[in-house]
């Protein structure tokens, strides 16, 4: 959300200037509609949203499928956890 929130300040509201509420309505819409039709995005592998959704309907998949795929863990979790009392220390 950053992300968008930095680009639509960068590339939209700090370029532009409103001369109405209704010109403004105007040029986020077009905005946005690029930003989420036309303009490639690093998290869906630098295709278009459109060509992701066309590739998920293409092979079947849906989006919650393939961020499950794309998710990777941070470390392996132990087998059974914390087992040893040793390891918990106290502060203080």
């Amino acid at each position: 959300m950053e992300s968008f929130n930095g680009r639509m300040r960068d590339e939209l509201l700090n370029e532009s200037l409103f001369f109405s509420l209704d010109h403004a309505r105007q040029k986020v819409a077009a905005w946005a509609l690029d930003y989420n039709t036309r303009r490639p995005h690093s998290s869906i592998g630098y295709l278009t949203p459109e060509a992701f959704a066309a590739s998920l309907t293409a092979t079947g998949r849906s989006a919650a499928q393939y961020e499950s795929c794309a998710a990777r863990p941070v470390a392996h979790p132990t087998l059974r956890g914390v087992t040893n009392p040793r390891t918990l220390v106290a502060a203080g």
